[in-house]
């Protein structure tokens, strides 16, 4: 039977049918409803009438209902009505999936399609060839599919490793549960959005119960995704567009089955669809600037009359070799590039500035605003970065402003709008004393800062989410709002407060019980051991990220050798320059952030130093500098993401497809192709022992 062509819906009655026949009516009902939703969510070409089709699921429905045992996790019929999950875990990625360098100007574009053009080495050779695709403003997903089953998704999460939300994707219509023609094995890179008419329709609903509303599609997609109930999910409006390959196991296939690596990014974008994996209509090639400024221009001009959200276009090189010689930097590819849109802009009133204590001391004015409506968010306050650029604008209180989301997330003041005959109020002055703690305000070049540090109560709250956040000591269950309670209760009156904390004090504050409270100290009391990397970055420097944090141990190896070194020792280091060096120093020189720390010992607080072996460090940080490993298989003593930040530690990369650039490919358990893509090559490869004794060289 066939219900993919003219389908028939004179069915059999169900009481007559035995197992066999159901199972196999079942699957033709399966068949026939994945390709009409083929075509209409991935063609936009229905050749069924809603009617029918809905006979054709109802059909199927039915059938599973009268024979269980015919049931299928990845039947069209499971998207309603699963079981929530208990928690979100977490998956990591098969490939990093990055962020990209975005840009306001054309002369950033040009300079970034003049590098591809010389890193192509032959320079009369003609134009780089470079696809565009617009940039969603939606919500970054790696979905997986196994034997051409949907197997698993998840979120971006921090590029490495994010939130599982398989069982909330298999609600999503547009997200196919079965493949055409598939790779045996596929993991891709895809958007999910909310369309703006869905959006209204669902705020609307939001507002007649009495919830609040959602402030952008972005944040309605991004909140169904984290539901632990599926069917919260189930019939809401979401949509997806695949656009890259993170990915791609063809198996046993010969060389022009659609299932092998694709060449150029064109042409995955062509074979995404023929997989059954729905791509943006919009996506185009391109050869020079003047092609991207076209485009450029379209798509802006296009942006409100879209269903979904974007905020920019994406440049990518097609060469996929090619990108592959490129490589990445540690957060951005760097074969593609983001030219982002002008902001959207509305005008409102400036009721007042004051002024805010951020973490690290800095003050910022804010811009208390007559909420307005900004591309779909209610706006209430803008910031104004420093007091030069509140003298710049010269925006007063009263004065009508016209407000800007820079790169459509961050309230900003473009400029004051004139008002003939007002009379306008007094120019703003920034304070002479900290707002919180009264510390007089030191000036730092266009920025003034309290320098109480570690004993500022405003910035106490900062540090305290930032020392326990997870890449610092990673305390679960302290947040803003309880680090907030802490120290308005008067129970942490700095960071070393933190760890006498005891289980009936906590408890008695507001959402917590005896069970919370327990938690939160057994949280804080394996916080007592930190990594020298980890600490320093808890400890919320200025200008020392994690990055820096990680330099800084490896270079000095103990907390006592960097309290200790002076300015000299440190402007030595690699990629520590006069600026970062004077900040560390100012912190250490602090008599109240010693005094914090002192006491963070004295309650048993141990730092542990970077290496056991201080005098390798330097050596080992360097051991494979300029290798490229690709990772194939499971290994047994590391995850795929350990592996990687090994080498990556050493000084070497890690990328996802094998390469004539490649140095070595380490097998794991069921590698894929990329061994015998290595073997091809006559790259060396190596098994999981083998691996850890080139790491182990020195």
């Amino acid at each position: 039977m066939d219900f993919k062509h003219d389908p028939s819906t004179d069915f059999r009655p169900v009481e007559g049918l035995s197992r066999d026949q159901a199972a196999e009516e079942v699957e033709a009902l399966r068949a026939g409803i994945r390709h009409h939703d083929y075509l209409y969510y991935v063609k936009a070409e229905p050749a069924i009438s809603d009617a029918v089709y809905d006979q054709l699921f109802d059909r199927l429905q039915t059938l599973e209902a009268e024979f269980p045992s015919l049931q299928d996790k990845n039947s069209p019929t499971q998207r309603v009505g699963a079981e929530p999950v208990s928690a979100l875990d977490k998956r990591e990625h098969r490939a990093p999936m990055l962020s990209l360098e975005s840009v306001q100007d054309a002369e950033a574009v040009a300079a970034f399609i003049d590098r591809l053009q010389r890193d192509a080495g032959d320079e009369d050779q003609g134009p780089v060839a470079l696809v565009l695709e617009p940039k969603f403003d939606g919500l970054s997903v790696e979905l997986i599919y196994d034997q051409g089953a949907f197997s698993s998704g998840s979120t971006r999460g921090d590029g490495s490793t994010g939130e599982d939300i398989s069982h909330n994707l298999r609600q999503v219509t547009a997200v196919p549960m079965r493949l055409h023609k598939a790779p045996r094995y596929l993991a891709v890179r895809a958007e999910i959005f909310m369309p703006r008419s869905g959006f209204t329709a669902l705020n609307r609903e939001r507002v007649q119960r009495g919830d609040e509303p959602f402030a952008n599609p972005r944040n309605a997609a991004a909140g169904l995704m984290r539901q632990l109930d599926p069917n919260r999910v189930a019939g809401r409006p979401l949509d997806l567009f695949c656009y890259e390959l993170l990915e791609l196991d063809g198996g046993e296939t010969p060389a022009d089955h659609p299932a092998t690596h694709p060449a150029t990014h064109h042409e995955l974008l062509q074979r995404l669809p023929d997989w059954g994996l729905k791509t943006c209509p919009l996506n185009r090639s391109a050869e020079d600037l003047d092609d991207v400024r076209a485009y450029h221009a379209e798509l802006e001009g296009q942006r409100d009359a879209l269903d979904y959200e974007i905020d920019g276009v994406v440049i990518k090189l097609n060469d996929r070799a090619r990108r592959e010689q490129l490589g990445v930097r540690s957060r951005s590819p760097r074969w593609a590039l983001a030219w982002k849109f002008a902001p959207r802009e509305e005008i409102t009133t400036l009721e007042e500035i004051t002024v805010q204590v951020g973490r690290t001391g800095i003050l910022t004015p804010i811009a208390l605003l007559q909420p307005v409506d900004v591309g779909g968010v209610t706006v209430s306050r803008a910031t104004l970065h420093n007091a030069d650029e509140v003298q710049r604008k010269d925006v007063r209180p009263g004065d009508q402003v016209r407000i800007i989301r820079a790169g459509d997330v961050i309230p900003e003041i473009a400029e004051r709008v004139e008002q003939p005959g007002q009379t306008r109020a007094e120019p703003f002055t920034m304070p002479e004393q900290c707002p919180v703690c009264s510390t007089e305000i030191i000036r730092n070049g266009a920025y003034h800062r309290c320098p109480a540090g570690l004993a500022c109560e405003a910035q106490l709250v900062g540090h305290i989410t930032h020392f326990a956040s997870r890449d610092a000591l990673d305390i679960d269950g302290l947040g803003e709002e309880t680090a907030r309670q802490l120290v308005e209760r008067g129970l942490v009156h700095d960071l070393a407060d933190l760890y006498p904390l005891a289980e009936g004090e906590l408890a008695a504050m507001e959402g917590f019980g005896d069970t919370a409270a327990r938690n939160l100290v057994q949280a804080i009391d394996r916080a007592r051991k930190p990594s020298l990397q980890c600490f320093l970055y808890a400890l919320g420097i200025r200008q020392v990220g994690g990055r820096m944090a990680a330099v800084l141990a490896r270079t000095f190896g103990s907390l006592d050798a960097l309290i200790k070194a002076d300015r000299e020792a440190l402007e030595r280091t690699p990629e520590i320059g006069p600026e970062i060096a004077a900040s560390v120093i100012a912190f250490f020189d602090n008599e109240d952030n010693r005094e914090v720390i002192e006491k963070m010992r004295t309650a048993g607080v141990e730092v542990e130093d970077a290496a056991d072996q201080e005098a390798d460090q330097a050596h080992d940080s360097d051991s494979l500098s300029g290798k490229t490993f690709v990772f194939t298989g499971e290994l047994e003593h590391y995850s795929r993401r350990e592996a990687q930040s090994a080498v990556e530690a050493r000084g070497g990369r890690a990328t996802s497809d094998v390469s004539s650039a490649t140095d070595y490919v380490v097998k794991g358990k069921d590698p894929g192709s990329k061994a015998e893509r290595a073997q091809d090559l006559g790259i060396e490869t190596l098994n999981e022992a083998q691996f850890e004794r080139l790491l182990e060289q020195g």
